[in-house]
């Protein structure tokens, strides 16, 4: 059933051109029916897959002659990602319901860029996880260049240059592996039993790790996040940092990490080391940026410092954090780019904090505040919000494994509390009104209407869900810890590395 996630965004994507050119409203209840229904049919099928055991969904020959298959299977780390994707989607659409320009066209790429994520996230044959992989990269491009906002054209193609890149990377090291092994498969679990050279794995692990990992955000290789966030529009925002950035996580963990096991002994304090400095080194730049969304943007990177960091325990207690902290930023960062997106930049036309100091906005859009600091207090891993129990497991598998990286990311976390507090205030709660021209005019002074019922329902949702897992996290672990006894991580297993 988990399948028809993908088939209903393609086919959505696809029914987008047989409407109207200027049929805007009929775009944008297809695309929120069809992302409904995706995140539906993923609710349905997790229920169905509850235990988080390897389960195959279809299997059917694709391409005989080099062994690929159309193998499309799920785990409870599968179950909790393709949760994620259908939230993304339906709020994602939620904050564009303003699109006016192009809009069939502009639903039709975020809903093919859904189903290429979907794919992914379900495929357990390599080349199929590969042909999605890329076909969740070319909508990213297009949706920035054309309805972002600054410097759209260069973040569009700097965003799409690292990306493949690092396909390149990815792909390389796949197609090496297939010819080693002999196996004429690209099954990702036959794969994993196979006993590559350690020569092989040594410099095999790090192309395919890093090669996922730019897309994850990891330092030094982390600069198109930044300008990719604050140059895309909203939807697209919400999407890269919730969903497009746990591809690159998901294949490190999914893909190079059980491929190559002797390799990831090699080189896991390097990458424990790369993660630890991009939590600090990210939170140390939001806390000097002026742009709005670049500190948002420069969060991230911080934040997904820790998804890397707790795949380096190697413990299931950081494994697990971090499939945990991936969910978490997800709704997270989808939430505070919706607030400073379009609730604040569409309105206000600036995200210099600067300007912003002197709207009070505090008074002028008290619900885009309110939602701003309950968002920033879920940023900073308050307790009873997700990311306080996914940064919590990975510090504790961290400790385990790595006590000095483990101080050292802890430090990350109290410069995530400074970055925020001080994006809050210069933004909602500092200045006066009667200080600065035009001041007065707060967040409808440039004709925008009051935040709409469609973004009140959408930032409801993701804080209910940040809330909800943060009081009851055992919904998503129950999925999650199980996947790690699955024959996929027989190799890690037999290695003494879980």
């Amino acid at each position: 059933m988990l399948a028809w996630t993908i088939y209903i965004s393609f086919a959505a994507a696809a029914a987008m051109f047989l409407l109207k050119p200027d049929s805007r409203q009929g775009a944008r209840v297809l695309a929120l029916v069809a992302a409904l229904a995706g995140l539906g049919v993923g609710l349905v099928g997790a229920v169905q897959h509850a235990g988080g055991g390897l389960v195959t969904i279809q299997k059917l020959p694709w391409v005989p002659t080099i062994g690929a298959e159309y193998h499309l299977a799920a785990d409870g780390i599968s179950l909790t990602l393709v949760i994620l994707t259908g939230l993304a989607a339906v709020v994602g659409i939620l904050f564009s319901w303003n699109v006016e320009h192009r809009t069939r066209e502009f639903f039709a790429f975020y809903l093919a860029l859904i189903g290429g994520v979907y794919g992914v996230f379900l495929s357990f044959d390599l080349l199929l996880l590969f042909v999605f992989y890329e076909i969740a990269i070319v909508p990213k491009y297009f949706l920035i260049a054309i309805w972002g906002s600054t410097r759209r054209e260069y973040a569009a193609m700097k965003l799409a240059l690292y990306s493949f890149i690092g396909s390149a990377m990815v792909l390389a090291g796949l197609v090496a592996a297939y010819v080693i092994s002999g196996a004429q498969t690209f099954n990702l679990v036959e794969l994993a039993k196979y006993p590559f050279p350690a020569s092989f794995q040594n410099w095999a692990f790090p192309l395919v790790f890093v090669g996922f990992a730019i897309l994850a955000g990891l330092w030094p290789f982390h600069t198109w996040a930044p300008t990719g966030h604050s140059a895309a529009p909203t939807a697209a925002s919400m999407l890269l940092a919730g969903v497009v950035m746990k591809l690159g996580a998901y294949g490190c963990l999914r893909v190079a990490m059980t491929l190559f096991p002797e390799g990831l002994a090699a080189w896991r304090d390097v990458f424990g080391g790369l993660a630890v400095v991009g939590i600090v080194y990210g939170a140390l730049v939001s806390l000097t940026q002026r742009d709005f969304k670049f500190v948002i943007g420069y969060s991230s990177v911080s934040h997904m410092g820790f998804v890397l960091l707790g795949l380096m325990t190697l413990s299931t207690i950081g494994l697990s954090g971090a499939v945990l902290q991936m969910f978490s930023h997800g709704v997270i960062a989808g939430l505070l780019f919706g607030v400073v997106g379009r609730m604040v930049y569409d309105r206000e036309h600036t995200r210099d904090l600067d300007e912003l100091q002197g709207r009070r906005l505090g008074r002028t859009m008290p619900f885009a505040a309110v939602t701003f600091v309950v968002a920033g207090l879920a940023s900073m891993g308050l307790p009873g919000f997700s990311g306080f129990v996914a940064e919590l497991k990975v510090l504790i598998g961290a400790w385990q494994t790595f006590p000095k990286l483990a101080v050292i990311a802890g430090v990350g976390i109290v410069l995530g509390v400074a970055y925020t507090l001080r994006a809050v205030q210069k933004a909602f709660f500092s200045g006066d009104t009667e200080d600065v021209p035009g001041a007065a005019h707060g967040g409808h002074g440039h004709g925008e209407s009051a935040i709409t019922l469609p973004e009140k329902i959408g930032a409801v949702v993701l804080i209910a869900t940040t809330v909800l897992i943060g009081l009851y996290p055992k919904l998503l672990l129950d999925w999650i810890v199980p996947s790690f006894a699955s024959p996929l991580f027989d190799g890690l297993r037999k290695g003494g590395l879980l």
